[in-house]
């Protein structure tokens, strides 16, 4: 294909919706540019990251006008996700793809978990999920829409000192599975289970990061924009896919 002929190539995603969760920063702002490029009009989802929003939607409505919007909330608030959900829906009138990209992350060894650590993995890792899904429904099943969650290897794996992480991305997962029953077959729903890609921001020192990845099959990590493709292939080229978790790990998952 020349560049005058790709300059030209549809756009797969043109004139679609998607809200993305925790859209602003790192992964979930490479998702949200990604499926933009594809021709998608973005919400995005922002919690305390109010700046990192505003530039990126700056950014893409300079590159199409009016293509991107912002929504803040917070994923912990049962009636924050009900407000999340009706501004997401009325911000491009539909609403096709939903992307449950948020997450925390941190160590909960035993004896030093408590019900907030509980409550606050559980909540943004599988209960905002759930939550969302089910606000968003009518609108997605309206447009036979996608939900994208975001899980990990170990939530089929588990991370030592990591239990709750674990048991929260391993709910989530078998929401992929459930809600695909119940939402179909007007929605498809589908999982990405990433590897070593990005690292979180503190926590995993060089020689742990050295030692997983001579543990991963490919022998490298990966990068965000491995993730962001995988989103944009269920969102453009896997019209018959569902209930699925694809893992985008470099085959740490086998080499264990």
């Amino acid at each position: 294909m020349t560049p005058s002929d790709d300059a030209h190539a549809p756009s797969p995603l043109s004139g679609q919706a998607v809200l993305v969760t925790g859209g602003a920063r790192r992964l979930g702002a490479l998702i949200a540019r990604t499926l933009h490029a594809a021709g998608a009009q973005i919400v995005l989802h922002y919690r305390s990251s109010a700046e990192p929003a505003r530039a990126l939607a700056a950014e893409l409505n300079d590159v199409r006008a009016d293509s991107a919007a912002l929504v803040s909330g917070d994923l912990l608030e049962l009636q924050s996700l009900e407000r999340l959900a009706a501004a997401a829906v009325s911000a491009f009138g539909r609403l096709d793809i939903l992307v449950n990209n948020a997450s925390t992350f941190y160590p909960t060894p035993m004896g030093q978990i408590d019900e907030r650590v509980w409550s606050d993995l559980i909540g943004t890792n599988l209960k905002a999920p759930l939550f969302l899904a089910q606000a968003t429904r009518a609108a997605l099943s309206e447009r036979g829409g996608l939900i994208v969650n975001l899980t990990d290897i170990h939530g089929m794996r588990p991370l030592r000192h990591h239990p709750v992480y674990s048991v929260a991305k391993a709910g989530l997962i078998m929401l992929t599975k459930s809600l695909a029953r119940e939402l179909g077959p007007q929605v498809r729903v589908n999982a990405i289970a990433p590897g070593p890609v990005l690292w979180p921001e503190s926590g995993v020192e060089e020689p742990l990061r050295r030692h997983i990845i001579e543990r991963t099959a490919l022998k490298r990590s990966g990068t965000p924009q491995d993730i962001a493709r995988a989103v944009r292939f269920f969102a453009c080229d896997a019209p018959f896919v569902t209930g699925q978790v694809l893992a985008v790990d470099g085959g740490r998952s086998i080499a264990w």
